[in-house]
């Protein structure tokens, strides 16, 4: 196997400080708890508390070190091709909100980012989306019309910065981007105080509610009047939203590329196989960010393969010498196109999820910060009953159908994983399920030749992992939770770390 290029770890991690705020050390009350501490959690505690509300903000590891530190950091009302199909599948009016909330997202981002003079590489851009041949040049074309119909600054261009020729592009003025944790960094210091908290480091296992909610976590409890959980798929499960949404992994690498071969402007390809192209300011010169390479969670293991492929774009569409950086990220796409933005359950009166975002996270997490907070501040937004998280299910949709169908394909077929394996088949570096005396183990042969084996079935709804060999964890295939090698819990909606042997 070729060598990867590049540090393994997000950008945006990498160029700012750890943080080091306390974990929660005993039982408190504040108005409203918040779990998850990304772009939509932290938005929604600095409206809150700017409203007077006492909060408490709820991280299990570090700010902003989750999806919100492994994005693109687009912000964007361009989703790729999305106003064309929104308009068929759920009307010009509910178009028009989705695009009307999401510009108004952006702008939001703009305004805090001037008034409060926040250093975070922020810069409008123009965004497009692209087709290089004629075969996606009539949804692009669709796109254009769909777009200006509903008011947004969309225009048809056949040329572009890229180094390479396209048939046709849309393109939206005035978007932007930005460096996503410099940003949040700024906004979670102003949390902390007069009885509001910031915690890292602390697991919630449990939200209840009664007549005051109640956050269980690993060192202690919290009670709150209302609770928002924005941990990218919700880690409570009422709501069922792991069967709404799927997850999905794609990967980024960032390279040093000199200032006369850069693109100007953000850009994503279209059709099956495409590429999510823009530059960030990076030690006094440019680095390229080059994303793509999507796919349902587990159910690739050579993810290796991902990395190269973006790498040789890189070096053959842009000229690039040195790979600096690659990371990979995970996103729950909705099965409407619609991100679920509301009440937790149609009995719930004070607690409160956002998901769904569908790979458009800094634009739709900063839009559901607003709207959650609206609804705690009993503020009416006129976007609220579009993104309402109760509203019918979508399970009876094709694609709904199809991924819970690969859910059952996978809970009863994965059983027969590992079943002529032994742990000698396992080579140094490497993760293979296995049977030991008939458990199914996910074990894993460090560089020193040790073993270490934990249960191969997800902590969270019994279906057997699969080893991701690009970033030697265990990924379930059937609703997106993710081990470390040694299982411990990497992302949600699990809050269990898998059985260790």
């Amino acid at each position: 196997m070729p060598t990867i290029s590049g540090k393994h770890i997000s950008y945006w991690i990498d160029s700012t400080p750890t943080t080091n705020f306390p974990s929660l050390s005993k039982n408190l009350s504040v108005d409203v708890a918040i779990v998850g501490a990304g772009i939509a959690g932290i938005t929604a505690a600095r409206l809150l508390k700017r409203a007077g509300k006492t909060v408490a903000v709820i991280e299990s590891r570090q700010i902003s070190t989750g999806v919100s530190g492994h994005t693109t950091a687009k912000i964007t009302s361009l989703h790729q091709l999305i106003y064309a199909d929104l308009i068929k599948n759920h009307g010009e009016e509910k178009a028009r909100i989705y695009a009307q909330s999401n510009q108004a997202a952006l702008e939001f981002v703009a305004k805090t980012v001037a008034e409060e003079q926040i250093d975070c590489d922020f810069s409008r851009q123009n965004a497009y989306t692209f087709a290089e041949t004629d075969d996606n040049l009539k949804d692009i074309e669709k796109e254009v019309e769909a777009a200006l119909k509903l008011g947004l600054p969309a225009t048809f261009v056949c040329e572009t910065s890229l180094p390479f020729p396209v048939a046709g592009a849309v393109k939206f003025e005035n978007q932007a981007q930005f460096h996503s944790r410099k940003y949040l960094l700024h906004l979670i210091k102003q949390i902390p105080g007069d009885g509001s908290y910031v915690f890292e480091n602390t697991t919630v296992e449990k939200v209840e509610e009664n007549n005051l909610c109640q956050v269980t976590t690993n060192k202690g409890i919290i009670q709150a009047q209302d609770v928002i959980v924005t941990t990218n798929i919700p880690i409570t499960d009422e709501g069922l939203f792991f069967a709404k949404t799927y997850p999905k992994r794609s990967y980024i690498i960032g390279a040093r590329i000199a200032d006369e071969k850069a693109p100007i402007g953000m850009y994503i390809g279209s059709g099956e196989k495409y590429y999510s192209i823009r530059t960030t300011p990076h030690k006094g010169g440019l680095l390229l960010l080059v994303g793509g390479g999507g796919h349902k969670v587990g159910t690739v293991e050579n993810t290796e393969d991902k990395y190269l492929d973006l790498e040789n774009y890189a070096r053959s569409r842009f000229g690039v010498d040195s790979i600096d950086y690659r990371w990979s990220t995970q996103d729950f796409v909705s099965f409407d196109q619609i991100p679920y933005i509301g009440k937790l359950t149609p009995l719930s009166k004070h607690t409160f999820v956002a998901t769904g975002f569908s790979l458009w996270g800094m634009t739709k997490g900063t839009l559901s910060g607003i709207i959650l907070a609206d609804k705690i501040l009993g503020i009416e937004n006129p976007a609220a009953d579009l993104y309402d998280a109760t509203r019918a299910t979508p399970f009876v949709q094709i694609e709904g159908i199809k991924q819970n169908l690969q859910v059952g394909t996978h809970w009863i077929g994965d059983r027969l994983k590992g079943l002529n394996k032994s742990l000698e088949d396992v080579a140094i570096g490497e993760g293979k399920v296995v049977t030991v005396d008939g458990d199914k183990v996910a074990a894993y042969r460090d560089e020193t030749g040790k073993i270490h084996a934990v249960s191969a079935v997800c902590s969270h709804l019994g279906c057997v992992v699969a080893w991701n060999s690009g970033e030697k964890s265990w990924d379930c295939p059937c609703h997106g939770s993710r081990f470390s090698c040694i299982g411990e819990v990497l992302h949600g909606p699990t809050v269990k770390d898998l059985k260790k042997f």
